[in-house]
C-alpha cells in the first residue's frame, strides 16, 4: 500500500500545475463572460451543460431554502381553493395556463419555459410556496411575496395542488367561486396602497375572471 501511495504521489499533478490550470480556466472564462459571447436571447436555448448545471443549481436551491417551512393542514380547504383560484388566474394563467387554455403569446416566448402546472410533475407543498413567495432568478417568475401575504400564498399553493385533478368545466366552475374580485383581495396587502382600487365582489367579475382565462385569437 505504501508504494502504491509514494507511486501515486510521484504521477499526480504539482499544486503550481493546479493552481496555474485553474487561473488559465478561470481567466477563459472571465473573458468569455467580458466580451459577452454567449447568447442570452431567450429564443437562443442553452446548451446542455449549461442548463444542466442551471437546473441542478436552481432545484438544489429551491429544496434547500425551503427545508424548514411548515406547511398548514387545511390546504384541501374549499376557501382556500377557491381563493387561490381568483389570484392563479389573475397572475399566473398566462404564463403556466389551465386546463382548457390554449398556449399564451406569452408563455410560447418564455425561457426557461414556465411549467403547465395542470399537466406536469408537481414540487412540494413547500417548494411551492417558497417558488411563489420569492421568485426564481433568471427566469420570469416574481417574487409574489413582496406584494402577496404568506396566506394568499398558500392559497394559491392550495389551488395549484388541485389543478392536476380538474377539467376544463372544473376549473371554470372554481373561477365562479371566487369569493372577490382580486383588487378587493389585494386592497391591504404591503405595497399595494394607494395603487389599486377595491373591486366589488359581483357576477361581473367572476366573469371578467372566466373570459381571463379563455384563449384569444389573434
Amino acid at each position: 500500500m505504501a508504494l502504491q501511495f509514494l507511486d501515486l504521489r510521484k504521477h499526480a499533478p504539482s499544486a503550481a500545475f493546479v493552481a496555474v490550470t485553474g487561473l488559465l480556466v478561470a481567466s477563459v472564462a472571465g473573458i468569455f463572460v467580458y466580451l459577452g459571447v454567449y447568447n442570452i436571447g431567450a429564443d437562443d436555448p442553452h446548451t446542455k451543460p449549461i442548463y444542466w448545471m442551471v437546473e441542478k443549481l436552481r432545484d438544489g436551491s429551491i429544496a434547500h431554502h425551503s427545508r424548514d417551512i411548515v406547511v398548514p393542514g387545511d390546504l384541501t380547504d374549499p376557501k382556500r381553493i377557491a381563493t387561490g383560484v381568483g389570484l392563479y388566474t389573475e397572475m399566473c394563467s398566462g404564463c403556466h395556463l389551465a386546463p382548457g387554455m390554449e398556449k399564451s403569446e406569452i408563455s410560447q416566448g418564455l425561457y426557461p419555459r414556465a411549467p403547465e402546472l395542470f399537466s406536469e410533475a408537481q414540487r412540494t407543498a413547500k417548494e411551492q410556496f417558497w417558488i411563489i413567495k420569492h421568485g426564481v432568478k433568471l427566469t420570469a417568475m416574481p417574487a409574489w411575496g413582496k406584494t402577496h401575504n404568506d396566506e394568499l400564498i398558500w392559497d394559491m399553493v392550495a389551488f395549484v395542488r388541485q389543478l392536476p385533478q380538474m377539467t376544463a368545466a372544473q376549473y371554470q366552475a372554481t373561477i365562479a367561486s371566487a369569493p372577490e374580485g382580486h383588487d378587493a383581495m389585494m386592497k391591504d396587502m404591503p405595497g399595494m396602497a394607494g395603487q389599486m382600487k377595491a373591486a366589488p365582489v359581483s357576477e361581473g367579475a367572476s366573469a371578467a375572471a372566466a373570459k381571463e382565462s379563455e384563449p384569444h385569437d389573434h
